[in-house]
């Protein structure tokens, strides 16, 4: 009988052979066992079961058909080795059990077949067979379970004995180390493990706690000595045998250096992205489908305030984004959102605009995830940059600062989000800034604005010297403060270049972020470009003013230069002194530029003006006049005649009821006047007036060039009135006595206590002025050193001695009197200075007006008082005497009046001609070369002149 787990339950039992016992056993087996059994009786039968089907056991008699039981076995060794076969015969011998043996038998029975004890013996011989196989198999099973544990390519194993000493190592465990084992060593003391002691003593609590019995699991060890350092997961797990005594200890590592590095990273990253939630400006949220929150960004505060329990106590998002902020279709259908645009209100009450993405996620419980962007500051940057293009653009329409001080309060609130502003504008006159603008605001803070110094002692001024910008969180705290009582915190003073200050502020501290202070400044950018664009339009049309100014004034040059050469043209041609003054009324009325001219002289008897020549539209204006010499309340002509200086009347109508004048000049449409003195060498020729129907048609250009061709036309008379003196036949000789200490010879007689004549002897050279004077009453040589130390002569040089006197040339500084006279047509015949006093003696043509010379003599010496008068005829003297003059040149003329003062025609000679040509510095043949040329000059003049004489009496 089986026993309830009785092997022969589960297996499938073939029998071979015919014999009766095997039949009892077959049927037994179907009776009183669950397994299949099957019969055959030939081992050809037995064979082909076996190839066919699975047979678990195999029990065969001895004599079978043809064959025998051992040789079944044999056959069946070849296709199956591990096949249990029990040979079972009745016929048993020692033979036939070891040829039984010796082909692998498994178990071998003699039995009998009349026993009903054979059934006994059979069956539990049977399963122990099948016990046995099964063992081995299951043995193999393990062992090969085992190889493949062993041999695992990601695992490492080690096998040691029960004292913990190496055995065995597997591939993975060499690959890893890049080590053969050290068999027979403990495993805590192999080279593999890193040097550090806390190293090895892990590993050897691992292997002695195993030794003990005791299982480590997933046990960490230290890292092996490698570079870079990996991680080994150690398994120590002990083996016993049947008994329970320790066999062996197997020992698994598993590398886990990119797990260990994988978590780090993942603990790094997961604190970067918390760090990075906890710290960016984005707010992250996601919710179900619902819009309750399943996550809330911890840095949700950073936008709207609340803290994550506050906004998880919220019922929805639609409570913070308000309902309908996206269409769901769209998503479903793109899957994310982005960019959409809303408002919200945070904690505190305060809108943000947002943009907002939307993306659908599966996250844990969240369908939809939303990211916050905060744009508030950007869209008040946008908004405020559209203000300040509108502004700019308003800008180009201003055509004044002030203007653009004005739209720049005005814009200012709706740009920075600040209701107080003011602008000030520099005056570079008064070195001040002054309040051009400001808002009501600022007045209601501040009170009234004050012009301020730009010195840098207040803010204002500070701001615009130091060019720099300024902002104050709270302006109360600045030193240059001085308006203590202004209710003014935040305040900026930003500079607007050359041109001012721009002031902007708030009753609140801290009022200035960075977005306000960014758009203060470029306000301010903006407004100072436009500020420097109205200052150069203004100078260009201030330069084009002067450029059309200029034209007109150079029209009016022109036009004047054409007058004026047209009046040089006909003073060099003209003859009489009446023919100037008229020619030059008549050109200067010609164009219509001037009304009316007329040239006047001085009467000394009446002091007034009287009329010589005149042209233009002079509508009896003359005689509606007397032109009175006189400074004040007069005509122009007769104010000119006073002072002689240049008097003009820009605007006749103004005074009109003071002068008398204006209003008989007005009525003639005189609007303005210029008179002009025509003085020449210090003489006046008499005075030029010229009237314009226009205010303002003297400019200083046309009155510079007016001043010259008075000038000009008195110099023309001037060589009008010596041309006449040359001609003329008669003329007066007039004698002075003088008493003026500047007279250099009046000077020098009364220092050197002698008497000096002068009768002619003068000379104008490059090198400067030089007269020729007698000495008398004291030597030469005195007189020549009292002569060296006064100022007025530069060089002394004497040319002869005779006794107590002789003759000196005396070099001056100043113009000679002499000169002077001849530039007027007036000869200087003679002085005398002794110490007291002084006599002149001049010769005056009667083309020349003997008054002129009078007032020559009295204008150059302080007292001078006329002694006597008279008529000369000299008309043959005087006409050799020119002609002899006009035909020597300067050197000439020095050279003989050297010669002659100095004694070389006396004879016996006072000095030889060597002693001149030592005066003069040149040699003495160039010396005898002058006066033999002077000679025949003057013999020309006198012979030539006498034989023309005889020629032409009857």
């Amino acid at each position: 009988m089986s026993g309830p787990d009785s092997a022969l339950d589960s297996s499938s039992v073939l029998l071979v052979g015919a014999t009766d016992w095997l039949a009892a056993l077959e049927a037994h087996l179907d009776a009183e066992t669950s397994g299949s059994v099957r019969a055959v009786s030939t081992a050809a039968a037995g064979l082909d079961v076996v190839r066919d089907s699975t047979v678990d056991c195999v029990v065969t008699e001895y004599t079978l058909a043809e064959t025998t039981g051992v040789e079944l076995l044999r056959e069946l060794r070849t296709e199956e080795s591990t096949l249990p076969v029990i040979l079972a015969t009745a016929d048993g011998d020692e033979h036939i059990a070891s040829e039984a043996v010796a082909a692998d038998v498994t178990d071998y029975i003699v039995v009998d077949e009349q026993s009903d004890e054979t059934l006994e013996r059979v069956l539990p011989r049977i399963e122990d067979a099948l016990r046995s196989v099964r063992s081995v198999d299951t043995q193999r099973e393990r062992a090969r379970q085992f190889d493949a544990v062993f041999h695992d390519t990601q695992t490492s194993m080690w096998i040691l004995d029960a004292a913990g000493t190496l055995v065995r190592a597997n591939q993975t465990a060499r690959t890893m180390v890049e080590a053969d084992p050290t068999v027979g060593d403990p495993f805590w003391q192999l080279s593999w493990w890193s040097q550090a002691a806390a190293t090895r003593t892990d590993v050897r609590q691992l292997v002695e706690q195993a030794l003990d019995g005791t299982f480590e699991n997933a046990v960490v060890c230290d890292t092996l000595d490698q570079t870079p350092q990996r991680v080994i997961d150690f398994s120590v797990r002990p083996v016993e045998d049947e008994h329970g005594d320790l066999e062996s200890v197997v020992v698994k590592g598993v590398d886990i250096t990119d797990r260990v590095t994988l978590e780090r990273d993942l603990r790094q990253s997961e604190r970067l992205h918390r760090v990075t939630l906890n710290n960016m400006t984005d707010t992250v949220l996601m919710t179900d489908e619902d819009g309750v929150y399943t996550y809330v960004c911890p840095n949700v505060h950073f936008i709207f305030g609340y803290t994550a329990d506050e906004m998880y106590d919220q019922r929805t998002i639609d409570e913070l984004l308000g309902e309908d902020l996206f269409d769901r279709e769209e998503l479903a259908a793109n899957g994310i959102l982005k960019n959409i645009e809303c408002t919200a209100t945070d904690k505190a009450g305060r809108e943000h605009t947002l943009l907002v993405n939307v993306r659908e996620v599966d996250i844990q419980d969240g369908t939809l995830l939303y990211s916050c962007r905060d744009i508030t500051k950007r869209k008040q940057r946008e908004e405020a940059l559209a203000t300040l293009q509108e502004l700019a653009r308003a800008f180009l329409y201003a055509g004044t600062h002030d203007e653009i001080a004005q739209q720049i309060v005005d814009d200012a609130a709706s740009v920075l989000d600040l209701d107080a502003s003011a602008v000030y504008l520099f005056d570079a006159d008064t070195n001040e800034l002054r309040p051009a603008a400001h808002s009501q605001a600022m007045r209601d803070l501040h009170g009234p604005l004050p012009r301020v110094h730009a010195d840098g002692e207040t803010l204002p001024g500070h701001g615009f010297i130091s060019g720099s910008t300024l902002f104050f969180e709270d302006v109360h705290q600045a030193d240059r403060l001085d308006n203590r009582a202004t209710d003014l915190r935040s305040a900026s003073y930003i500079p607007l270049g050359d041109h001012g200050v721009f002031v902007a502020g708030s009753d609140q501290v801290g009022a200035f972020d960075d977005v306000t202070r960014e758009l203060a400044d470029l306000l301010a950018a903006t407004a100072e470009a436009a500020l420097d664009r109205v200052t150069r339009e203004s100078q260009l049309r201030a330069q084009e003013r002067q450029l059309q100014q200029q034209n007109e004034q150079l029209t009016t040059l022109n036009r004047i230069n054409e007058t004026i050469r047209s009046i040089d043209q006909a003073i060099v041609q003209a003859e009489t002194r009446d023919e100037i003054d008229h020619t030059v009324c008549e050109l200067l009325t010609s164009d219509d530029r001037f009304s009316f001219a007329w040239i006047g002289t001085v009467d000394p008897t009446t002091e007034t003006l009287d009329p010589r020549a005149w042209a233009g539209k002079e509508q009896g204006y003359l005689d509606s006049q007397q032109f009175a010499v006189d400074v004040s309340g007069t005509e122009p002509a007769g104010a000119t005649a006073a002072t002689g200086e240049v008097t003009i009347v820009t605007n006749v109508a103004a005074d009109l009821r003071e002068d008398s004048w204006r209003a008989d000049a007005l009525t003639r449409d005189f609007m303005s006047v210029l008179s002009i003195p025509l003085v020449y060498n210090d003489l006046t020729y008499g005075v030029l007036t010229v009237y314009a129907d226009t205010r303002d048609a003297f400019d200083d250009t046309a009155r510079a060039v007016l001043a010259e061709l008075g000038e000009t036309i008195a110099a023309a008379l001037s060589a009008i009135e010596r041309k006449n003196a040359l001609l003329t036949t008669s003329m007066t000789r007039i004698e002075f006595e003088i008493d003026d200490p500047t007279f250099v010879l009046s000077r020098l007689a009364r220092d050197a206590e002698c008497t000096l004549s002068y009768q002619g002897g003068v000379q104008q050279t490059t090198d400067g002025r030089y007269v020729f004077v007698t000495v008398e009453d004291a030597s030469v040589e005195a007189v020549e050193t009292v002569a060296g130390g006064l100022a007025g002569i530069d060089d002394v040089r004497q040319i002869s001695v005779d006794g107590d006197g002789g003759v000196l040339r005396l070099g001056l500084t100043q113009p000679f009197l002499a000169l002077e006279l001849a530039d007027h047509g007036a000869i200087f015949r003679e002085a005398t200075a002794d110490p007291t006093t002084t006599r002149l003696t001049i010769d005056v043509p009667d083309s020349i007006d003997v008054r002129t010379i009078t007032q020559l003599v009295g204008e150059t010496f302080a007292d001078a008082k006329l002694q006597s008068k008279q008529t000369l005829d000299q008309t043959a003297e005087h006409d050799i005497y020119a002609e002899f003059l006009a035909d020597l040149t300067d050197r000439q003329l020095e050279v003989v009046q050297t010669a002659y003062y100095g004694g070389f025609f006396e004879s016996p000679r006072d000095s030889t001609g060597e002693d001149i040509a030592t005066m003069l510095d040149i040699s003495p043949p160039a010396f005898y070369q002058h006066i033999r040329t002077v000679q025949r000059k003057l013999f020309t003049a006198l012979f030539e002149e006498r034989i023309t004489s005889t020629a032409d009496s009857p």
